[in-house]
């Protein structure tokens, strides 16, 4: 199949009976997954791809019509962790993969991967790889200068001689979850804009005085109706709790934990405005129109992926003319940067040159 270690390129004579992906958790990471495991059944439409995923992000990609069987990890933590790794031993039994392919650079996902029944199993190189994940895998691909995410997993695809472009997320719904998603819209005759309320981070997290300024100038300046969007955690939960008591326009709080709804709230928006997180990378690949608040990530190597990304408002630099490379640096004073003017530019901005399909006439 090939040498263990470091090469340009992995060498395989036919193509994989059977490939495996680690990549367990955050939403966000999974959205990046989706158009590497199209891009593996593109190139080889007789592999059978098996996913090892956590529950939550399952949710996101339970639909995919190329993934053939997920395994489900179910972490527990103190005293339980043992029976996480016993379930998923039991799970592997009797079970043989061709590739491996350990996208997730954490202790977590390396001691899964070395659970993994294979000979050649693909991770990041040392440099890039955090938590000594590359004593846990048999190839790595070859180093580069930090770029964006999604072209790092990108390079995994290069690596096993599959061409990753034209990038294809293939988020598909189900007939519950469209007629749901109509049922919610069928009486909303204005154009809806999502706002994602928080994110897991608090430093990324945009302020709700703020969301409430953009939300006001939405629905008296473009006659759009406002839908809180997110996760149940008690951040979210605040957030949207102060952003309702400053508004003067009404507002539908939509949080909750379903991610599936969550997703076709996102499908069914005319505009996503959102921080840097999962659902953020949901409304790219859905192609929905999304203003993006980057202040303390960096939004070119976390930015919506070659897409509305003339929508970003980038906090991130700390004057215009400032350049700066991908990098995972952080910087905690960005959010600040993100003004409400800014944010309501990029609104305009979207709403002229995405043409969204609207339900109703603005204003």
């Amino acid at each position: 199949m090939g040498e263990t270690g470091d090469m340009d390129r992995l060498r395989l004579d036919t193509p994989p009976r059977e490939v495996a992906i680690v990549m367990l958790s955050a939403l966000g990471d999974a959205v990046h997954v989706l158009p590497v495991v199209t891009a593996l059944k593109r190139a080889w439409p007789g592999t059978r791809i098996t996913w090892v995923i956590q529950p939550v992000p399952h949710r996101l990609a339970v639909h995919h019509p190329d993934v053939d069987e997920f395994i489900i990890f179910r972490r527990r933590r103190g005293a339980g962790a043992w029976r996480s790794y016993a379930e998923l031993r039991s799970a592997l039994a009797g079970r043989r993969f061709d590739l491996v392919f350990n996208l997730q650079v954490y202790m977590k996902a390396g001691l899964i991967t070395s659970m993994m029944p294979s000979d050649v199993k693909i991770g990041f190189d040392r440099k890039r790889a955090r938590d000594l994940n590359w004593l846990f895998t048999t190839h790595r691909i070859p180093p580069r200068p930090l770029g964006h995410v999604q072209d790092a997993y990108f390079e995994f695809l290069e690596y096993a001689g599959v061409d990753p472009h034209p990038a294809d997320w293939r988020i598909t719904f189900s007939s519950g979850e469209r007629a749901a998603q109509q049922a919610f819209f069928a009486d909303i005759e204005r154009p809806v804009c999502a706002l994602v309320v928080g994110t897991s981070k608090p430093q990324k997290n945009w302020m709700p005085d703020r969301y409430a300024r953009v939300i006001d100038a939405l629905t008296h300046d473009h006659g759009v109706r406002c839908v809180l969007v997110g996760g149940p955690s008690a951040i979210e939960r605040e957030a949207a709790a102060q952003i309702n008591g400053l508004v003067r326009s009404p507002v539908i709080d939509a949080l909750g934990d379903d991610v599936g709804r969550m997703m076709w709230l996102l499908d069914g928006a005319d505009l996503v405005i959102s921080p840097d997180t999962g659902p953020l990378h949901i409304a790219r690949a859905l192609e929905r129109p999304v203003v993006g608040l980057y202040g303390y990530t960096n939004p070119k190597r976390y930015g919506p992926y070659r897409m509305f990304e003339d929508l970003v408002v980038d906090g991130y630099a700390r004057d215009p003319d400032e350049h700066y490379e991908p990098t995972m640096e952080y910087r905690p004073d960005g959010m600040q940067r993100v003004t409400v003017e800014r944010v309501l530019e990029k609104v305009e901005l979207a709403l002229t040159r995405y043409a969204p399909h609207r339900r109703g006439a603005a204003g």
